[in-house]
């Protein structure tokens, strides 16, 4: 991997988006990163180059920008969010397949992708459903190395909070005791940990596709596939 590197980074405005933001703004080696999104970004900085549009396109590139060559999308939903199961599908499918196309098309080799525990093309449940669709579509892609990100339950600071994790978050400690073995995936686990891990993950030297569930978060990559 240069000792530097442009990256581009889906979901900024979200929980897991903006850590991985702000952990590669200080970064020294990473000299542009590239913003695709819907809305505004509060972040001011001179290696941040802001795409915006309504459905995530870049649709203007300087011949002086060095090539991505890592990407990271950390897009997602929820059904209450999105009004109905179609619209989840819309986000945590359609549109995160679309902008992992596009980061191919632009010379993207190394991506990273957050999905769910327990995601799974064949779940019972929709949204599972849509993540595990989402995975293995991306995984028939290509890519040099990818990293599918599988955190169970998120602590961090959304801009608008979801009941279900501020409910586990209040019952975890409770918990927390039991959760053993594979029991352990469901305990919460910072934001700020996944992005660390999806970017260490990155700069390995290997090519390789791996899903990881949150014990990456200590440094391991597990599940390669």
């Amino acid at each position: 991997m240069p000792s530097s590197r442009s990256v581009i980074l889906a979901g900024a405005t979200g929980l897991v988006g903006d850590e991985l933001l702000h952990q590669l703004l200080g970064d020294p080696n990473v000299t542009h990163i590239h913003i695709v999104t819907r809305r505004p970004i509060a972040v001011v900085s001179e290696k941040i180059i802001v795409h915006q549009s309504p459905d995530l396109s870049v649709t203007h590139w300087q011949p002086q920008w060095p090539v991505p060559l890592q990407g990271y999308i950390a897009l997602g939903t929820t059904k209450q969010q999105a009004g109905s199961k179609q619209a989840l599908e819309a986000v945590d499918y359609q549109l995160v397949v679309k902008v992992a196309r596009m980061m191919a098309v632009m010379g993207v080799k190394h991506l990273a992708v957050v999905s769910s525990l327990f995601s799974h093309p064949w779940s019972p449940s929709h949204y599972l459903r849509c993540k595990g669709r989402m995975e293995r579509t991306i995984s028939d892609m290509g890519f040099k190395r990818l990293l599918i990100a599988r955190p169970g339950p998120l602590l961090g600071e959304r801009d608008t909070p979801r009941k279900d994790e501020q409910m586990l978050q209040r019952i975890m400690p409770a918990l927390s005791p039991f959760l053993a073995g594979p029991l352990a995936d469901l305990e919460p686990v910072e934001a700020v940990r996944v992005a660390r891990g999806m970017i260490t993950a990155l700069l390995s030297e290997e090519s390789w596709s791996a899903r990881i569930d949150r014990r990456v978060l200590s440094g391991r990559v597990l599940n390669q596939c």
